[in-house]
């Protein structure tokens, strides 16, 4: 059965223009305009991934992610991408701490969206072990750095056997350091690795990005520091 995506915002423009390119991918959309009227239709009926907007009256993406995950089973655990505006990094932060799956910055690429909804339903489904093995594509390859341990096809990351949580976008972009230990890359190729064709990301987006990891990782490890900046140049992974 077709993936369900809900949509959660009360700009109605985003919503019909994002629920179209949606159903044009094969998804199936639910579109609501405000957080209350998403949680009591979540209860009769469960999408598989929820796209909220951050900003919203009456109950926001955050209120509306909260009760989510308070609820608990398979609805308490159901994926959720933020829309935020370009300076809402603090509410950025405090989503992903409450167990928001990933974030995207307004004005975004429908392209962006889409590759992002199609990762965190495959992580899921790895997680679930509902993705049989198939012989003409195999997984690809755990990436193992020191201490650091990657395990791309079920999108999971440890240090010194320690879980830590990253987005999609964090994912991606620590493993493509990870690759090549000790080769630099500019703030540009990530840019273009992580997100494809999007013409609205800057490359200050990286350095957020970077942060945020670093951040998690000193959550398991204080003393973190493989992730080095070269001012002006780029970043390089030194395991």
């Amino acid at each position: 059965m077709s993936p369900v995506i809900a949509l959660v915002d009360d700009d109605r423009n985003i919503l019909t223009s994002v629920s179209i390119a949606l159903q044009a991918e094969g998804f199936v959309t639910r579109v609501y305009t405000d957080g209350a009227a998403a949680l009591k239709a979540f209860g009769e009926s469960e999408p598989d991934l929820g796209v909220f907007d951050i900003k919203m009256p009456q109950m926001d993406g955050m209120e509306l992610l909260r009760r989510l995950r308070e609820k608990g089973g398979t609805l308490g655990a159901m994926p959720v991408i933020f829309l935020t505006s370009k300076d809402d990094e603090l509410d950025e932060a405090l989503g992903l701490a409450m167990g928001a799956d990933d974030y995207i910055a307004k004005p975004f690429s429908q392209r962006l969206l889409i590759a992002r909804i199609r990762a965190i339903l495959r992580r899921q489904e790895f997680a679930r072990g509902a993705i049989a093995d198939d012989g003409d594509a195999p997984e690809p390859e755990r990436i193992e750095r020191g201490r650091l341990a990657m395990d791309p096809a079920r999108h999971k990351v440890t240090w010194d056997a320690q879980p830590v949580t990253l987005t999609v976008t964090e994912f991606i972009i620590l493993e493509a350091l990870a690759q090549r230990p000790g080769v630099v890359k500019s703030r540009n190729q990530l840019l273009d690795i992580a997100y494809a064709d999007d013409t609205y990301v800057d490359d200050r987006t990286i350095d957020s990005h970077i942060k945020r990891v670093r951040r998690k990782f000193r959550t398991v490890d204080p003393a973190f520091d493989s992730i080095e900046t070269l001012y002006g140049v780029g970043y390089r992974f030194e395991g």
